[in-house]
Parts: structure tokens; sequence; C-alpha cells
């Protein structure tokens, strides 16, 4: 029975190890990555993901354009528009009510 602990420490291990290699985790909501692209929706105020190593944040949805921060400098964008904010590329996919829909890629 004592490899049974020694195993789950391994498995959780290797969990561990494969979160930086995905190159997104979440602290709320869902995202989905592909290479060094990740799609992310945010939904409601403070809403925030780690997308490739940098945090990135929903401030409000009003009129069609999400106010938006990365890494602390902040963002405008509405649906189908790109910016640039720190080391990301971010397309706003969809814009409703209190969410965005993003893709976010590295610059």
């Amino acid at each position: 029975m004592a490899t049974t602990p020694r195993l789950a420490a391994g498995l959780l291990a290797g969990a561990l190890v494969l979160v930086p290699v995905a190159g997104c985790s979440f602290t709320s909501n869902g995202f989905s990555c592909s290479g060094s692209s990740c799609s992310v929706t945010l939904d409601g105020e403070g809403s925030e993901v780690d997308v490739l190593g940098t945090t990135v944040t929903l401030g409000s949805v009003q009129d069609g354009r999400a106010s938006i921060t990365v890494a602390g400098a902040s963002v405008s964008c509405g649906e189908g528009e790109t910016v640039a904010a720190g080391p990301l590329s971010l397309e706003c996919t969809s814009v409703t009510g209190d969410s965005v829909e993003l893709t976010a890629s590295l610059t």
C-alpha cells in the first residue's frame, strides 16, 4: 500500500508540470488553448484569467465595448476588434451583457 501515496504524489506533480506547458491557467471562468493561442471567456466585472503567463482582467462592458486590463495596462475593444496589450494580442470575438469572449495570442 506504500506505493499508492507515491503514485498519487507522482500524478499530482505531473499534472502541475502540465499547467505551464499548456500556456494557460485560470482563476475564473473557462479557457482553451492551442499552441500559442488561447480562447477565453470572462464573465462579470473583475473576472480574471492567466493567459500565456499574463493576467487578463475584465473591467466592465458598456455600449458593446469591453474594458480589459492586461498586465496592468488598460485597453478597450468591441466585437471583432483586435488590440495589442503588453505581450498579448487580444481579439474580442464576442462582447455581450457583462461578458467578453476573446482570443489571446503572443505578439
